[in-house]
């Protein structure tokens, strides 16, 4: 997938990127999949912010996605490869031969016409879903479940790919790309290949606007504000925060507090954390 960029025609204009979405099929997305999609713009059960900086943004509706892939051994044509307003990587349409019809998200290389399935017996190629006792050791793999039958909760933005690195004692032992290393059950299943969308994280938005369309307000900084507003408030001229760390605005440490509850039960499934 390229880049594609733009001539300084505007101060907007220059430097901004967009994704070249020419390879993505040119129709309406699938009616039967789509569910509407509530705007509460941060807004709790009482109409109080409860969540800064969101708002407005272009009315979407959500594309159902099958992260589950149960219709086994029964293969699928991909009709389209479409774009989705609410996640970064591309998604794709495909129709099983009994006329049903889902959404999946979309691996690096898949193309409209290929033929996927989903099962202990099908191929090694992209697009194909297996459980973790029939994929080889080494393969680049995405959409990986956690527990059995869940579905998929790993590695599902644009660009991603882990690789599964061993398997023994009824566990895969999986690389994820925070660099974690992790155990996850020999029965749950797993996509072959890489997400689609992989130059995703290059594009420039260019202006604020871009920001606003896709439901993200302003913020100010909590050292220009005044000391009743933030931690970091106050002083004369461009003064430090005055405290050993970063602050929410409540008086809470931020940037980089770890928030993962100690003596979790997954815990021990976990071989390398990420970073270390």
């Amino acid at each position: 997938m390229a880049i594609k960029k733009y001539g300084p025609t505007t101060p907007g204009r220059r430097g901004m990127t967009v994704t070249d979405y020419s390879v993505l099929s040119k129709v309406a997305p699938e009616r039967s999949l789509l569910e509407p999609m509530k705007k509460h713009s941060g807004r709790n059960n009482t109409g109080r912010i409860t969540v800064r900086h969101h708002g407005g943004g272009n009315r979407t509706k959500y594309r159902v996605i099958d992260f589950k892939r149960q219709k086994t051994d029964m293969p699928a044509t991909v009709k389209t490869i479409e774009y989705d307003p609410n996640r970064s990587a591309f998604i794709c349409l495909v129709e099983y031969t009994d006329g049903v019809k889902s959404y999946i998200i979309c691996p690096e290389g898949l193309k409209v016409g290929d033929v996927i399935v989903s099962g202990a017996g099908a191929d090694i190629k992209p697009g194909n879903c297996l459980p973790f006792e029939n994929i080889p050791v080494g393969t680049i793999i995405h959409n990986i479940e956690l527990y059995p039958g869940r579905g998929a909760q790993l590695v599902r933005s644009a660009g991603n790919m882990a690789q599964l690195m061993a398997k023994e004692n009824g566990y895969a032992l999986i690389r994820l790309p925070s660099g974690e290393m992790r155990n996850v059950p020999l029965n749950c299943t797993a996509v072959i290949g890489q997400v689609s969308n992989i130059d995703h994280e290059n594009v420039n938005l260019g202006k604020a606007g871009r920001k606003r369309h896709m439901g993200v307000r302003p913020g100010s900084r909590g050292t220009v504000m005044n000391p009743n507003d933030h931690p970091h408030g106050g002083g004369e001229g461009r003064a430090p925060i005055g405290h050993s760390g970063p602050m929410t605005p409540w008086g809470k440490p931020a940037l980089g507090l770890k928030t993962r509850k100690h003596h979790k039960r997954s815990d021990k499934l976990i071989v390398k954390r990420a970073g270390k």
